[in-house]
């Protein structure tokens, strides 16, 4: 993972995108997003971090793109960034995207992918792929929406605008504002925290909010009703419930 640094703090994994000067996205950069990933997927791991040196990303390497206009296969960045995407997002454990400087295009579909966006107070987001003719392609048409809203979400892809961290609070694409030198202390003491908790049950509320979206409320009710039959017979859902009839802190375990 040459492009990417991982390391570990208790039970958060950290990983760092490290491709100067922006974090570019291109195939190698999304392979090992993908293999610290793959690590991040242990058991041992509880929560997860993901976050970049003086930017977050600033989208797609567009170099590559014209490298597909000549090629008779379909450009491979967005489909290769959207599996990572999709890996992030279903990671079994909380995970907080910590974003400075530039998080734009393919970045900030990667940041959707996480559970929440903390964003630096000199950060910069949005989906300016329309201002280059094409639309985005690794989920901004439709987590965005899921997050901020319809509206919201179509001026976002129609503009192309940059909005500032403020503004993205404001719609809740940003769940925390902090000062540049608070972001990363910040995440990964939230994640700390998470980490501490009933992670099975953390990812029965990501699948059935996630998978219950855009069902009717009676197929929704089933999905979280499966969810918690799975969850209840957890070890840490046992150790919860005794400890609260026992007025005792539970130790949770993860499993």
């Amino acid at each position: 993972m040459s492009l990417v640094e991982y390391s570990v703090t208790g039970a958060v994994a950290l990983i760092t995108l490290d491709r100067p000067p922006v974090n570019a996205l291109n195939s190698e950069l999304i392979a090992d997003i993908d293999s610290a990933l793959t690590t991040a997927e242990s058991p041992d791991i509880r929560a997860a971090v993901i976050t970049g040196t003086k930017h977050f990303a600033a989208g797609a390497d567009i170099t590559r793109f014209v490298d597909a206009f000549d090629s008779e296969t379909p450009e491979p960045q967005a489909s290769g960034l959207g599996a990572v995407v999709r890996r992030l997002e279903n990671l079994e454990k909380p995970t907080i995207a910590a974003i400075s400087g530039y998080a734009l295009g393919g970045g900030l579909e990667l940041a959707m992918g996480a559970d929440f966006r903390y964003m630096a107070t000199d950060a910069k987001v949005g989906q300016p792929e329309i201002l280059l003719g094409i639309i985005p392609g690794a989920g901004g048409t439709q987590r965005l929406r899921r997050i901020v809203g319809y509206q919201a979400a179509k001026e976002l892809n129609f503009s192309g605008r940059h909005i500032t961290a403020a503004e993205a609070h404001d719609i809740r694409l940003a769940d925390k504002v902090v000062e540049p030198d608070d972001l990363l202390r910040v995440a990964m003491a939230d994640a700390a925290a998470w980490a501490e908790g009933p992670t099975r049950g953390y990812w029965a509320i990501k699948k059935a909010m996630g998978d219950g979206f855009g069902h009717s409320m009676e197929a929704a009710l089933e999905i979280e009703r499966e969810a918690f039959e799975e969850v209840f017979a957890s070890d840490d859902a046992k150790t919860g419930i005794l400890a609260f009839v026992n007025k005792e802190k539970p130790d949770f375990s993860g499993s």
